[in-house]
């Protein structure tokens, strides 16, 4: 008897034993199925353990009750009939005999077919199994598939959620893009104005220095002309008046009677060319205040071509900014001679107030030092750096500009 089995006939007691059966007819009908249906032969170990009821001594006597059943309907008694006594007994037992046999191939017939149901059953059963882990794969399957899908609407969510956000930060970004490219546009454009305006400048500027440049020529050549004629002129006067002066000189010696004459005549000749030495220091003179004007225009011209690429307004504010002390003298030193043409030189000395400083070039340095006392600026690779240290004697040199010197 298989577990299946076992557990339909406790079914079976149990609905006996809720319907109100005794023990008597549990114990009875538990022996009852034991023997006839699963051929069986009826203990008082497994009837107890079927009918969960009953003590050591009272299962037994129902047991023996079975039997006594059992022994009794074998006895039939055949009373119809011309039968003598003594025959029916054996007839009984014949009958009897039959029955048993007739039950036993009963039961090797209800043998085989439970046999035959219980590789029914077992295949169902396998069938069952099979389904039942079929549906357990198929359950887990869909539980994963569940929590795939929470997982998926879950991260679909968040994603939504960072999509609205990233969305969110787009617009933002392509405000501030928009607001970046007009600015940026604004400030193109008002670059290109001041370049435009610089260039105009700058073309003006040009401009000038070219006139200044031919000006300055047209000027020194006829300055040099005029100085040219001038001693010409001189020399023209004086070569006759020398040689004029010597035949005097000699016709003195020989005519003693003209001496007073000829004192005359060299004095008048000696009047002539101190009134020509005066007119040769005033060209003199007019040939330096030209020679002057002529380094004037040329330091101009300079100043011109060191301004030449460099807005004056900024230039002045570099200046103003070096004369509160604001830039380093890295930053002098790289800004170089690119404003030197704007560096105006300070017209008093700080220390002695009385003393205008002078500014000394030689090569590519500079010195801005006063003449009546000792301060100065030492050497400087700008006009800047120079007026800058000849204000603040406390700014050293970079060890960059050490080593280089």
């Amino acid at each position: 008897m298989n577990d299946a089995e076992r557990l339909t006939l406790r079914t079976e007691l149990a609905t006996m034993r809720t319907s109100g059966a005794r023990r008597q007819e549990l114990s009875q009908h538990a022996c009852k199925r034991l023997f006839f249906d699963f051929g069986i032969r009826p203990s008082t170990a497994t009837v107890r353990d079927l009918t969960q009821t009953g003590s050591a001594s009272d299962i037994p006597k129902d047991i023996d009750a079975f039997w006594t059943r059992i022994r009794s309907a074998s006895q039939v008694r055949i009373e119809s009939g011309a039968i003598p006594e003594g025959l029916q007994e054996r007839a009984g037992e014949l009958l009897g005999q039959l029955f048993l046999e007739a039950q036993e191939f009963a039961i090797r017939s209800l043998e085989g077919e439970r046999h035959a149901a219980k590789d029914d059953v077992d295949a169902a059963l396998s069938r069952l199994r099979d389904a039942e882990v079929r549906c357990a794969t198929v359950d887990e399957a869909l539980r994963r598939s569940e929590a795939r899908a929470d997982t998926a609407l879950a991260r679909n969510c968040a994603l939504e959620v960072e999509l609205a956000s990233l969305r969110g930060r787009e617009l933002e970004a392509q405000s501030g893009l928009q607001a970046s490219t007009h600015r940026l546009e604004r400030e193109h454009a008002a670059l290109t104005q001041r370049l435009e305006t610089e260039q105009t400048a700058n073309a003006v500027l040009r401009d000038r220095l070219d006139a200044l440049n031919g000006e300055l020529r047209h000027n020194t050549e006829h300055y040099a002309q005029q100085i040219k004629d001038a001693i010409s002129e001189a020399e023209r006067r004086v070569k006759p008046m020398l040689v004029e002066l010597d035949s005097l000189r000699g016709m003195a010696a020989t005519y003693q009677a003209g001496v007073r004459q000829a004192s005359q005549k060299e004095f008048d000749f000696i009047q002539q060319l101190s009134i020509a030495k005066a007119r040769t220091d005033r060209l003199e003179l007019r040939i330096r205040e030209q020679s002057d004007e002529i380094d004037a225009l040329a330091f101009e011209r300079d100043a011109l071509l060191g301004q030449c690429g460099m807005s004056e307004n900024v230039a002045r504010l570099i200046c103003t900014m070096v004369e509160e002390g604001r830039l380093s003298v890295q930053e002098m030193q790289a800004l170089g001679t690119d404003i030197d043409g704007f560096v105006a030189v300070p017209p008093s000395c700080p220390t002695c107030v009385t003393g205008e400083p002078e500014l000394a070039q030689r090569d590519d340095e500079f010195e801005l030092s006063c003449p009546d006392c000792d301060r100065s600026s030492g050497t400087a690779s700008s006009r800047l750096l120079a007026v800058a240290r000849f204000h603040s004697p406390e700014i050293a040199d970079t060890p960059s500009e050490q080593t280089e010197r």
